[in-house]
C-alpha cells in the first residue's frame, strides 16, 4: 500500500466529492477578489497530482513562488474549511447548533438583546432533543450573561431557572465525562494488550472497572449516559472474555439507538460501531441465525443516506461490514468463498488508506490470512502474516503473537521442518515475552517439539493425543482466546480424520444451524 502524504492540503482535497469542488469554486468567485485567483491555480495543481510533491507542485504554478507557497497554501486551507462549513451546516446537528448560536451573539453584539433571547431559546430546545449538553452550556451560558448585564424582564424567576438548568446540565456533563473516560480507557486497554491473558490481567481490570464507574451510574437516564455505561461494560466484558455479557451490552448500545432513530444520524460512528461490536458478540458465541440478522440490517443501513453522508460514515461502515463478511466465513469455513472478496477489499483499502487506523489494516491481513490457511494455501497466508509480523507497530499484543503462531503452523504444513524448529522456539520466546502463553499454546509447542521429524503415517496417534489434552480446555473462559484467534480444534480433528479443514469447521456449521433451527 502507498504511504500516508504528510501533506493535509492535498488530503483534504483529495477527499472531496465533486459537488463539492465545485461548490469551492463557486464560493471563492462568489466572495473573493481577484488576489485569490491564486489559490484557484493552487487548488487545481493539486487536485490534478497523483501524490504530492513540492517541486512538481511548483513546475505546475506559473504564478506562485516558492516563497510564497507556505502562504498561499495556509489561505487555500482556511477557504476551503470555510466553503465546506457553508455547504454542510445542515447535515450537521453541531454545525447547525454552532451557526445558531452564532447567529445569536452577532444579535446580541447589535443590542438586539430579545432577538438574541429568542434564538437561543429554539437552539436550547435543539440541543435538547439531541442531547448535546455541551451546547446547552454554551447557550445557557450566554443567556445568563444577557440578564446579568441586561433587564430584559423577558421571564419571571429566570434566574432560578438558569441556575438550576446550568447545575443540571453540569451534572449530567459530569456523569458522561466520568463514563466515556471509562469507555475510552478500557478500550485504550485492548488496543494495546488485547483479551485478559490470566487471572493477573483480569483483576487488574476488574479493580479499574470498579473505582472508576460512577456511583448509581446503572440508574443514570440520559442518551449519552447511557450509551457510554453500555460502551465501559461492553469493553470490560469482552477483555474479560465473558462473551455473554459482551453479547447482552452491545444489544442495549444498538437498543439504545432504535429507541432514539434521531440519534443515528447524530452519533453515526457509535452507532456503526454497535452494529459492529453486536456482529462480533453474535460471532464469538456462534449465534448463526442472529449473526445473519445483524449482517442483513448492517447491509441494510450501509445503504442509506446516513451511511453515504460522508467520507467518514462510509469508511467505517465498510470497514465493519466486510470484516463481518470475512467472519461469516471463517465461521461457516467456506474459505473459498471469502477469499473472492478480498481483491475488491484490497483496492477499496488502497483507495482510503491514508483515512484508516493501523489497527483496522492488522485486522483485516489477519482474517485474510486465516482465510488462505482454512483454504489450505499455506504460502499466501504466510504472505499476509509476514505483513503483521514485519510491521513494528505497538499494537494489539495478541495478535502479533497468534500471527506468528499461525505462521509457525503454516511452516510446518508445508513441511519446511527445519524452520518449524526455529520458529518454535522463536515464537515460544516471543509469546513468553508477552506473556501470552495459554495452556493450548503450551500443549502446541510442546506437540511440535515431539514431533518434528514423525512420519506422517505415525502422526495419527500424536494428533490424537493432542486433540485430547486441548479439548478439555474447550469450554475454559480464558483458553477460549486460543480457540477465537485460531480454530487450533479444527485444526486438529482435520488431521485426525484426513478432510480438509474447511470441510471439518462446515459440517460443524451445519450441524449447529440444523440444531438451531435455521
Amino acid at each position: 500500500m502507498p504511504n500516508r502524504s504528510a501533506d493535509i492540503l492535498f488530503q483534504l482535497i483529495h477527499s472531496l466529492q465533486k459537488s463539492e469542488k465545485r461548490n469551492f469554486k463557486l464560493y471563492i468567485t462568489r466572495n473573493s477578489g481577484n488576489k485569490d485567483l491564486k489559490i484557484i491555480e493552487l487548488f487545481d495543481a493539486i487536485d490534478k497530482l497523483p501524490e504530492y510533491d513540492e517541486s512538481v507542485l511548483l513546475k505546475k504554478l506559473s504564478s506562485i513562488k516558492k516563497p510564497q507557497l507556505a502562504n498561499v497554501k495556509a489561505h487555500l486551507y482556511k477557504e476551503l474549511l470555510a466553503s465546506l462549513r457553508l455547504l454542510r451546516s445542515t447535515e450537521s446537528i453541531d454545525l447547525n447548533l454552532h451557526e445558531q448560536l452564532d447567529y445569536a451573539r452577532i444579535l446580541y453584539n447589535r443590542g438586539l438583546y430579545l432577538h438574541a433571547l429568542k434564538i437561543l431559546d429554539k437552539t436550547k430546545e435543539m440541543a435538547r432533543t439531541y442531547n448535546q449538553d455541551s451546547f446547552l452550556i454554551q447557550v445557557i451560558s450566554l443567556e445568563k450573561k444577557i440578564e446579568t448585564l441586561h433587564i430584559t424582564r423577558s421571564m419571571q424567576n429566570r434566574a432560578d431557572q438558569l441556575s438550576a438548568e446550568a447545575d443540571q446540565v453540569n451534572e449530567n456533563r459530569k456523569n458522561i465525562t466520568r463514563l466515556s473516560n471509562l469507555a475510552l480507557q478500557l478500550y485504550s486497554w485492548y488496543i494495546r494488550h488485547g483479551h485478559a491473558r490470566n487471572e493477573k490481567d483480569e483483576e487488574g481490570v476488574k479493580e479499574f472497572f470498579r473505582n472508576n464507574l460512577p456511583p448509581s451510574a446503572d440508574r443514570f437516564t440520559g442518551f449519552y449516559e447511557r450509551l457510554y455505561l453500555c460502551q465501559s461494560y461492553c469493553w470490560f466484558a469482552f477483555i474479560r472474555q465473558d462473551f455473554l455479557m459482551y453479547y447482552r451490552y452491545t444489544q442495549k448500545w444498538v437498543d439504545l439507538f432504535y429507541a432514539n432513530p434521531a440519534m443515528i444520524e447524530v452519533e453515526t460512528g457509535h452507532f456503526i460501531k454497535g452494529m459492529h461490536n453486536l456482529l462480533n458478540a453474535h460471532f464469538d458465541l456462534r449465534n448463526y441465525p442472529k449473526f445473519h440478522e445483524t449482517l442483513k440490517q448492517f447491509e441494510e443501513f450501509a445503504a442509506s443516506p446516513v451511511a453515504n453522508q460522508h467520507n467518514n460514515n462510509r469508511i467505517q461502515t465498510f470497514v465493519y461490514l466486510y470484516s463481518a463478511k470475512l467472519n461469516l466465513h471463517i465461521m461457516e469455513g467456506s474459505f473459498d468463498e471469502g477469499l473472492k472478496l478480498v481483491e475488491g477489499i484490497e483496492e477499496w483499502l488502497k483507495e482510503y488508506y491514508q483515512y484508516l487506523d493501523r489497527h483496522r489494516i492488522l485486522v483485516f491481513n489477519y482474517k485474510v490470512a486465516m482465510l488462505h490457511f482454512g483454504n489450505g494455501d499455506y504460502s499466501r497466508s504466510i504472505d499476509y502474516l509476514q505483513k503483521i509480523i514485519n510491521d513494528n507497530v505497538d499494537l494489539r499484543t495478541d495478535l502479533q503473537c497468534y500471527a506468528r503462531l499461525l505462521n509457525l503452523l503454516a511452516h510446518y504444513e508445508l513441511g519446511n521442518y527445519d524452520l518449524v524448529e526455529y520458529l518454535t522456539r522463536s515464537v515460544y520466546r516471543f509469546m513468553a515475552k508477552m506473556e501470552n502463553l495459554t495452556v493450548i499454546e503450551e500443549a502446541m509447542f510442546k506437540f511440535l517439539r515431539t514431533n518434528f521429524y514423525v512420519p506422517a503415517k505415525q502422526l495419527q496417534p500424536a494428533f490424537k493425543g493432542f486433540l485430547k489434552t486441548i479439548k478439555q480446555f474447550e469450554k475454559s473462559r480464558f483458553q477460549t482466546r486460543s480457540f477465537a484467534y485460531l480454530d487450533i480444534i479444527s485444526w486438529v480433528e482435520s488431521k485426525v480424520s484426513g478432510q480438509p479443514m474447511s470441510r471439518i469447521i462446515r459440517d460443524k456449521y451445519l450441524g449447529d444451524k440444523r440444531g438451531k433451527g435455521m
